[in-house]
């Protein structure tokens, strides 16, 4: 059979699990769970093409781990932080429900098929990996390995500096500076996004390796122009006010550097 169908049957299979998780929301009105399905469907697939993948095993065995730990770490935060924990619905899918209006049931459908195209969409660099046929680990196995493990660690401290400021915080009108977000306005964003180098690093060897530079590419692109910092900052504009207006002024919004000094 050719392999070139298997994404095909992961996104069919996709469709399903949106489907079903559309109708949670449409029971509860929350529709974060939007954003978990979409982590733990990446895990899926690249555990569905490391099965029945043609590569080399070492390459396939490690993209199961990378990305699993990868996505369960993420999903599982998200199901807690949005889903359990949260007292009220995400303020994105708020305005999305207020702007689809009375067909907004409907609209959510398309959303949430949306989410399983991005499943399939994000997951092509994980198929490239299943098909590369170098054996054994080599340098680029090594250099994945380098990069997962940075941006990993990158992103727990980041979400763990902030979650510590925002449970210690004062005023609501103070912005977090502490750790690495001295150095980046979103570096929890910058280490996601320098996670998605580890899978081109893995795909080397493949004929179609240059295919996997769509996840660092495609991520870029919606934290910068689409749901990543465009809708964080108007949030924290909305409320932190002038302090954080300082703060865009002197700390670089992704790559991290050196803060320049305030003028205010």
């Amino acid at each position: 059979m050719n392999n070139l169908i298997y994404p095909i049957y992961f996104w069919l299979f996709m469709v399903i699990i949106m489907s079903g998780l559309w109708l949670y929301q449409q029971r509860l009105k929350d529709a974060g769970i939007a954003d978990v399905g979409w982590a733990y469907g990446l895990v899926g697939s690249a555990i569905f093409y490391s099965i029945l993948g043609t590569g080399d095993i070492t390459s396939r065995l490690l993209l199961s781990l990378l990305v699993s730990i990868w996505g369960i770490r993420l999903g599982t935060f998200l199901l807690i932080d949005r889903v359990i924990k949260a007292k009220e619905e995400d303020g994105r899918y708020q305005n999305l429900r207020r702007h689809f209006g009375s067909k907004c049931g409907e609209k959510f459908f398309y959303f949430f098929q949306g989410q399983a195209l991005f499943v399939l969409f994000f997951s092509i660099p994980f198929f490239i990996v299943s098909t590369n046929l170098s054996p054994g680990l080599v340098v680029w196995d090594f250099l994945a390995i380098a990069i997962w493990s940075i941006a990993i660690v990158g992103e727990w401290i980041s979400d763990k500096q902030l979650a510590s400021f925002r449970s210690n915080e004062v005023s609501k009108e103070t912005v977090c500076k502490k750790g690495l977000w001295k150095y980046s306005r979103h570096p929890n964003y910058f280490f996601e996004w320098l996670h998605w180098w580890s899978y081109v690093a893995l795909s080397v060897g493949s004929p179609l390796w240059w295919l996997a530079l769509i996840g660092p590419i495609a991520m870029w692109y919606c934290l910068w122009k689409v749901t990543g910092i465009p809708y964080t900052e108007v949030q924290a504009l909305k409320s932190r006010g002038d302090a954080y207006r300082v703060y865009q002024k002197t700390t670089s919004p992704f790559f991290p550097w050196f803060p320049k000094e305030s003028t205010e």
